[in-house]
Protein backbone atom coordinates (compact mmCIF):
# COMPACT_ATOMS: atom_id res chain seq x y z
CA UNK A 1 0.00 0.00 0.00
CA UNK A 2 1.54 3.22 -1.20
CA UNK A 3 1.27 6.60 1.19
CA UNK A 4 0.00 9.58 0.66
CA UNK A 5 2.87 12.24 -0.06
CA UNK A 6 3.26 14.32 3.17
CA UNK A 7 2.52 17.80 1.93
CA UNK A 8 2.16 19.13 5.53
CA UNK A 9 6.11 18.50 7.35
CA UNK A 10 8.63 19.43 9.60
CA UNK A 11 12.08 20.36 8.27
CA UNK A 12 15.46 18.54 9.98
CA UNK A 13 15.63 22.15 11.47
CA UNK A 14 12.19 21.95 13.52
CA UNK A 15 12.65 18.51 14.07
CA UNK A 16 16.08 18.91 15.80
CA UNK A 17 14.28 21.74 17.84
CA UNK A 18 11.46 19.15 18.56
CA UNK A 19 13.92 16.59 20.57
CA UNK A 20 15.64 19.60 22.43
CA UNK A 21 12.32 20.88 23.34
CA UNK A 22 9.79 17.82 24.04
CA UNK A 23 10.45 16.57 27.44
CA UNK A 24 6.10 14.03 27.32
CA UNK A 25 5.32 12.07 24.49
CA UNK A 26 2.06 10.63 24.56
CA UNK A 27 2.52 7.15 22.33
CA UNK A 28 -0.76 6.27 20.74
CA UNK A 29 -1.32 2.53 19.63
CA UNK A 30 1.51 2.07 22.27
CA UNK A 31 1.70 -2.16 21.98
CA UNK A 32 2.80 -3.79 24.62
CA UNK A 33 4.40 -6.36 22.12
CA UNK A 34 8.06 -6.00 22.11
CA UNK A 35 8.39 -6.93 18.64
CA UNK A 36 6.26 -4.00 17.41
CA UNK A 37 7.44 -0.87 16.21
CA UNK A 38 5.32 1.29 18.64
CA UNK A 39 7.04 -0.92 21.78
CA UNK A 40 10.64 -0.26 20.01
CA UNK A 41 10.71 3.30 19.53
CA UNK A 42 8.52 4.13 22.32
CA UNK A 43 11.09 2.17 24.63
CA UNK A 44 14.47 3.87 23.00
CA UNK A 45 12.64 7.68 23.60
CA UNK A 46 12.22 6.59 26.96
CA UNK A 47 15.92 5.44 26.89
CA UNK A 48 16.75 8.63 25.74
CA UNK A 49 15.32 10.59 28.78
CA UNK A 50 11.91 11.65 27.36
CA UNK A 51 8.82 10.71 29.49
CA UNK A 52 6.86 8.01 27.47
CA UNK A 53 3.02 8.00 28.26
CA UNK A 54 1.27 4.82 26.37
CA UNK A 55 -2.35 5.50 25.00
CA UNK A 56 -3.46 1.63 24.35
CA UNK A 57 -7.10 0.26 24.84
CA UNK A 58 -6.05 -2.74 27.00
CA UNK A 59 -3.16 -2.79 29.68
CA UNK A 60 -2.78 -1.15 32.85
CA UNK A 61 0.98 -0.88 32.19
CA UNK A 62 3.21 -0.96 29.09
CA UNK A 63 7.19 0.08 29.72
CA UNK A 64 6.79 0.32 33.26
CA UNK A 65 3.92 3.34 32.61
CA UNK A 66 0.35 4.23 33.42
CA UNK A 67 -1.53 3.32 30.33
CA UNK A 68 -4.32 5.78 29.15
CA UNK A 69 -7.21 4.66 27.13
CA UNK A 70 -7.29 8.29 25.61
CA UNK A 71 -5.42 11.35 25.13
CA UNK A 72 -8.20 13.16 26.68
CA UNK A 73 -7.45 11.21 30.17
CA UNK A 74 -4.14 12.12 30.52
CA UNK A 75 -3.79 14.79 33.82
CA UNK A 76 -0.88 16.43 32.89
CA UNK A 77 1.28 18.27 30.00
CA UNK A 78 1.66 16.48 26.73
CA UNK A 79 4.37 17.70 24.40
CA UNK A 80 4.09 15.78 21.44
CA UNK A 81 1.48 12.73 20.34
CA UNK A 82 3.49 9.95 18.55
CA UNK A 83 1.50 8.14 16.37
CA UNK A 84 0.87 5.09 15.38
CA UNK A 85 -2.82 4.47 14.41
CA UNK A 86 -3.86 3.92 10.58
CA UNK A 87 -4.27 7.38 9.22
CA UNK A 88 -7.79 7.93 9.46
CA UNK A 89 -7.42 7.93 13.00
CA UNK A 90 -5.51 10.66 12.86
CA UNK A 91 -8.70 13.34 12.38
CA UNK A 92 -9.75 12.01 15.69
CA UNK A 93 -6.33 12.39 17.00
CA UNK A 94 -6.01 16.09 15.53
CA UNK A 95 -9.37 17.21 17.17
CA UNK A 96 -8.14 15.63 20.22
CA UNK A 97 -4.62 17.50 20.61
CA UNK A 98 -6.06 20.69 19.92
CA UNK A 99 -9.00 20.36 22.66
CA UNK A 100 -6.22 19.61 25.16
CA UNK A 101 -3.98 22.55 23.87
CA UNK A 102 -0.88 21.59 25.26
CA UNK A 103 0.43 19.45 22.60
CA UNK A 104 3.08 21.10 19.98
CA UNK A 105 3.84 18.36 17.93
CA UNK A 106 1.56 16.19 16.03
CA UNK A 107 4.04 13.53 14.64
CA UNK A 108 2.55 10.67 12.72
CA UNK A 109 5.32 7.55 12.43
CA UNK A 110 6.58 6.01 9.16
CA UNK A 111 3.34 5.27 6.82
CA UNK A 112 1.47 7.26 8.34
CA UNK A 113 0.18 10.56 6.28
CA UNK A 114 -3.27 12.32 6.60
CA UNK A 115 -2.78 15.73 5.07
CA UNK A 116 -6.31 17.24 6.25
CA UNK A 117 -5.90 16.19 10.24
CA UNK A 118 -1.59 17.78 9.95
CA UNK A 119 -3.43 21.10 7.95
CA UNK A 120 -6.12 21.17 11.35
CA UNK A 121 -2.87 20.90 13.82
CA UNK A 122 -0.48 22.92 12.10
CA UNK A 123 -2.96 25.71 11.81
CA UNK A 124 -3.89 24.99 15.45
CA UNK A 125 0.01 25.90 15.93
CA UNK A 126 1.43 22.75 15.72
CA UNK A 127 4.65 21.24 14.35
CA UNK A 128 3.95 18.45 12.43
CA UNK A 129 5.71 15.55 11.41
CA UNK A 130 4.93 12.91 9.01
CA UNK A 131 5.88 9.60 7.42
CA UNK A 132 9.11 9.86 9.86
CA UNK A 133 10.15 7.37 12.36
CA UNK A 134 10.77 9.20 15.66
CA UNK A 135 13.56 7.16 16.68
CA UNK A 136 15.53 7.31 13.26
CA UNK A 137 15.31 10.80 13.49
CA UNK A 138 16.64 10.85 16.56
CA UNK A 139 19.28 8.46 16.10
CA UNK A 140 20.51 10.76 12.81
CA UNK A 141 20.69 13.96 15.28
Amino acid sequence: MECEFPSVNADKKQIKEIFDTVKTIAVLGLSPDESKASHRVAKYLKEHGYKIVPVYPKEETILGEKVYRSLAEIPFEVDMVNIFRKPNAFDAIAEASIERGDVKVFWGQKGLVNNEAAQKAKDAGMIVVQNMCAMVEHREL
